[in-house]
């Protein structure tokens, strides 16, 4: 069965409609104290798919804690977690002594509990494969730049794809390559959540329709700031893609109000910029990754 939660639903279902399979869904209660009071439906079979995004993660890994040692206790053999977004994965190393790397943490801690995690576009810098932060006996790592190669290829003002940063070039070249189109990366220096120092990438711009693809965003810092030097240099069009729609602080407004005509992201988290959805790859990788079975439940 794949088990969801309230604030997965949508998502969640739109994969059990495409693997016509079973749902059940967890119910959660919050006591006045911040504690979780949580009630599985009725479990079958011995594999069980959780499904939940793993935005506004500390109550939700502890959840996913009281979830998964619930189901061993009811006999699952095999748990298998799809989270869309991934948390916790850019605190990989230690900026400053007594920093915790949170990235190996979180990930041994989900390796721990689930046998197969699943997720989109991670975000992967000084390491380059999901099992060295998720060391899960089956991590796998679903791209969502097919589909957004797709949605970019119908353009007929065919834009020129620009990454905010060095990280970013591993998606923008897989998108550009998937649609035909052109990119560039820009250059990027990070002096704390809020404040970023951006270089613009040689290439005229002038004119002409630009894209800029990320894999998260956040406070939307960084699009901000590439996007203000690319209208100095003429851009005449700026829309952003990105993979996973964190927006925090009223990100969205600003940014549209800071030169961005469009903004587009991927329903790895709910958010109403959705324009990408990826239910029929996550279904495709249960199906064939997880190798599942609808008759067994």
């Amino acid at each position: 069965m794949i088990l969801g939660f309230p604030d997965s639903r949508r998502q969640a279902l739109a994969v059990v409609e495409a693997l016509d399979a079973r749902y059940g869904e967890v119910d959660a209660h919050r006591f006045p104290d911040g504690e979780s009071k949580l009630t599985l439906p009725e479990i079958r079979g011995e594999h069980v798919v959780v499904f939940r995004s793993l935005h506004d993660p500390d109550r939700k890994l502890v959840e996913l804690l009281l979830v998964t040692r619930a189901l061993r206790n009811h006999g699952v053999k095999r748990l298998s977690l799809v989270a869309p977004y991934l948390c916790y994965m850019r605190q990989d190393c230690a900026f400053r002594p007594g920093e915790i790397v949170s990235q190996k943490i979180i990930g041994g801690f989900l390796a721990e509990l689930f046998d197969d995690v699943v997720t989109v576009d991670p975000h992967l810098h000084r390491i380059s494969r999901l099992e060295e932060a998720v060391p899960a006996k089956n991590p796998i790592v679903v791209p969502a730049a097919p589909l957004f190669a797709r949605f970019l290829a119908y353009r007929p003002d065919q834009p020129l794809l620009i990454g905010p940063d060095a990280e970013s070039e591993q998606w923008v070249s897989a998108i550009a390559k998937d649609s035909g189109l052109s990119f560039a990366i820009a250059l990027k220096q990070r002096f704390g959540d809020r404040q970023v120092s951006v270089e613009t990438p040689d290439v005229p711009v002038r004119g002409r329709s630009v894209v800029l693809i990320d894999d998260v965003a956040s406070t939307g810092t960084t699009l901000m700031e590439v996007a203000a030097r690319l209208r100095e240099q003429g851009a005449e069009k700026i829309d952003a893609l990105v993979t996973h729609p964190l927006f925090v602080e009223n990100a969205v407004n600003k940014l549209l109000h800071g030169g961005i005509s469009e903004i587009g992201s991927s329903d790895s988290i709910p958010h109403a910029t959705n324009v990408v959805f990826l239910a029929p790859v996550l279904a495709e990788t249960i199906r064939n990754g997880l190798d599942y079975n609808p008759n067994c439940d």
